[in-house]
C-alpha cells in the first residue's frame, strides 16, 4: 500500500494564490508521517485533499493505485474536535463507524473492546460522553478511528486543544497503539516536539512557497523520550528549519 501525491496544487476560487503548490509525496504502508509548519502553510488543506474533502486544482492523489476523488472508507479522519455523539454511550460511539460499514455485531463488540482497552477506557464503556473529560473523549475518538482498519488514518492536530499533560499522555498512547498495529498514519501538528516523538519521517512545509521545504527521517529508537540528547537535537534542527522557512 502506498499513498502517492503527484504535483498536487490547490487554489481556492476566492483566491489567486496557491494554497499548495506542486506537492510530491509518497507514504508507504505502516509509516507514521508527521507534517509540520507555521499557520497558513497548507497543512490542513493537504489533509483535506487526501481525505477527499477538497479536490486538487492540479495533480493527482493515488491510494493503492486508485485516484482519490471523494471521501471513502479507505481513509479515516480524526480532527481536533472529537465529534462524538452525546446520545450514545462510549462503546456505542466506538462501534458507530463499524455499524455504518455493516460489520457484524460480534466483530463490532470485539474490536470496540480491543481498542477501548488500548486507550485505557474499557471500564468506561457504558458511560455517557458528558461524563468524560476532554482527554478521555479524544481517546474514545481515537479508539473509534482505529476500529475502522482503513488504509490510512488522517489526524489533523487531534491533541492541540488539550492541556500539555493530557496531550503528552495521548501521544504516548498513540505511539503504543501504532507500535502494536502499524496503522499507516498521516499526522498534522504545529508541535515539532510532537512530530519528533511520533514520526518515522517529518514533512516540513514552507508557508512562503506553499510546498514541501524538506522531508526529515527520524532515526530514533522507540519508545522515544523528550529529554534524550538525540531527541533534543532533532527538535532543535527541525524547529530551526521551520522558523527559517517562516522568515523567508
Amino acid at each position: 500500500m502506498s499513498l502517492v501525491l503527484k504535483n498536487v496544487s490547490k487554489i481556492f476560487e476566492d483566491s489567486k494564490e496557491d494554497v499548495l503548490y506542486r506537492i510530491n509525496l509518497e507514504i508507504k504502508k505502516g509509516e507514521f508521517v508527521c507534517v509540520v509548519g507555521k499557520s497558513g502553510c497548507g497543512k490542513s488543506t493537504l489533509l483535506n485533499l487526501i481525505a477527499g474533502l477538497e479536490k486538487p486544482t492540479e495533480g493527482e492523489i493515488l491510494l493503492n493505485g486508485n485516484p482519490v476523488t471523494a471521501p471513502g472508507s479507505d481513509r479515516t479522519v480524526m480532527f481536533q474536535e472529537h465529534a462524538l455523539f452525546p446520545w450514545l454511550s462510549v462503546v456505542q460511539n466506538v462501534k458507530f463507524g463499524m455499524k455504518m460499514a455493516r460489520v457484524s455485531p460480534k466483530e463490532q463488540e470485539e474490536k470496540a473492546m480491543k481498542y477501548l482497552q488500548m486507550v485505557g477506557l474499557a471500564e468506561y464503556k457504558d458511560h455517557a460522553i458528558h461524563q468524560l473529560s476532554g482527554g478521555m473523549r479524544q481517546r474514545v475518538a481515537l479508539a473509534r478511528a482505529m476500529t475502522m482498519d482503513s488504509a490510512i488514518l488522517l489526524m489533523d492536530e487531534p491533541f492541540s486543544a488539550l492541556d500539555k499533560q493530557t496531550s503528552n499522555r495521548l501521544r504516548s498512547e498513540l505511539q503504543d497503539m501504532w507500535l502494536r498495529t502499524r496503522q499507516t498514519i498521516l499526522f498534522i501538528t504545529h508541535s515539532v516536539e510532537e512530530a519528533v516523538y511520533l514520526a518515522d519521517r517529518i514533512v516540513i512545509m514552507s508557508p512562503s512557497a506553499h510546498s514541501i521545504a524538506n522531508i526529515v527521517p527520524v532515526e530514533l529508537e522507540r519508545p522515544r523520550h523528550v529529554y534524550d540528547a538525540e531527541f533534543v537535537e532533532y527538535r532543535r534542527k527541525i524547529l530551526k528549519e521551520v522558523e527559517g522557512n517562516q522568515e523567508k
